[in-house]
């Protein structure tokens, strides 16, 4: 009997485990570059993440979930989000939304830019953070007087953003706004 014949398959596990384990490690590592490689932060006009309707809405809602994204408004313009930007918001002065794409008694969503555009009354009108005060997701839609976080379902009111339903106990946080020849703008 030979040295090769002694071994038995708890010692070839052994022997080759280590060459087999970085073999796979390697693998993994390529596999997650592959994917990387996959994702392009270039801006085509078109989001990778799904869209969700608005209720009583003319337009599709960008919810996103990667730190670059895009989407369009219902009045045809494009905007985009940094990764690492320190304001959801965007910058002052750019156009938001038409004051005709956000329905009286109701309100759009602009998840990109993470606010909620309400209009209480014809003519009024109300931008709050979309950014549900309970556990941080985005709000998902405005009917009858009401933001709603799909996530645990807090309600707030389209008035002034304050708690109607929780888990939430705090109200989303106001943002400026200005109305300017039918846009509504963030104000300086």
């Amino acid at each position: 009997m030979t040295i090769e014949d002694q071994i038995v398959p708890s010692d070839a596990a052994t022997c080759g485990g280590a060459s087999r384990r970085h073999a796979l490690v390697g693998l993994a590592v390529a596999a997650g570059a592959l994917c990387a490689g996959c994702s392009s932060s270039a801006s085509t006009g078109k989001s990778a993440s799904p869209t969700t309707g608005q209720a009583g809405g003319d337009g599709p809602s960008s919810s996103s979930s990667s730190p670059a994204s895009s989407s369009s408004s219902s009045d045809g313009s494009s905007s985009s989000s940094s990764a690492g930007s320190s304001s959801s918001a965007g910058a002052a002065g750019a156009a938001l939304a038409a004051v005709s794409a956000v329905p009286v008694g109701g309100g759009k969503i602009l998840a990109d830019k993470q606010i909620v555009l309400t209009q209480p009354t014809a003519g009024t009108i109300k931008a709050f953070s979309a950014v549900c005060t309970h556990q941080g997701c985005t709000v998902g839609s405005v009917d009858n007087g009401l933001i709603t976080c799909p996530c645990h379902g807090s309600q707030y009111k389209i008035t002034d953003g304050s708690v109607v339903a929780g888990p939430a106990s705090r109200a989303l946080a106001p943002q400026q706004v200005k109305v300017e020849n039918g846009q509504i703008m963030l104000a300086s």
